[in-house]
């Protein structure tokens, strides 16, 4: 299976309230970061979760995995990239790394399952896939 490609990269900076008492991001906050990247990607590629949902389709995350690799701290750059790959007809799988900036310290390795439903039913993900298909 051929590796994904980088499609997409969202720069951060960690704030203090992220992080918990041993001055580590808490394990949740990297969650928000990999949703805030793949929101500005979708968001960049015109697609809009409101307009989506007025035409009756939602897009569901199924299944987060996430191997941490190394703790970002208070005040650390870093920058989250994504990849995407379709699975199957109605699952999209978003492969995202974060990495430390300037060292480019692998931090996280995630993947990000999700699915597009219609009044709660998986559907294909069609109008997503025109809007991206160059990436898949």
């Amino acid at each position: 299976m051929e590796e994904p490609r980088n499609i997409h990269d969202l720069e951060f900076i960690v704030r203090d309230y992220e992080c918990d008492l041993q001055g580590v991001v808490n394990n949740a906050n990297y969650q928000h970061y990999l949703e805030h990247a793949r929101h500005e990607f979708l968001i960049s590629r015109g697609i809009s979760f409101i307009e989506l949902h007025h035409e009756g389709i939602d897009l569901i995350v199924t299944r987060v995995e996430i191997d941490y690799k190394y703790p970002l701290r208070s005040r650390d750059r870093f920058i989250v990239k994504t990849f995407i790959r379709r699975d199957g007809n109605v699952r999209i799988n978003f492969y995202q790394d974060i990495y430390r900036i300037p060292d480019n310290k692998l931090i996280v390795k995630a993947v990000v399952t999700g699915v597009s439903t219609r009044n709660g039913k998986p559907v294909s993900p069609e109008p997503l896939i025109e809007k991206i298909q160059e990436y898949l």
